[in-house]
């Protein structure tokens, strides 16, 4: 029988990981932003801010 230890590095994923992810992947800010005008005086587009809100109403903190 191997008895050699095995290392594990873990890393902690909340519901914030999986949610930024899924919307990354169903495209949500560019979805917005193709739908809202920017203007170019914003530094940030209307789907980056609603992704913010989005992860901040969820309880992202940093």
């Amino acid at each position: 029988m191997d008895t050699t230890a095995i290392e594990y590095d873990t890393k902690h994923l909340d519901h914030l990981g999986i949610m930024a992810g899924i919307c990354h992947e169903i495209g949500l800010v560019e979805t917005i932003d193709a739908m809202l005008p920017t203007p170019s005086e914003r530094k940030v587009s209307c789907g980056q801010v609603t992704l913010a809100m989005t992860l901040n109403g969820l309880g992202f903190t940093g």
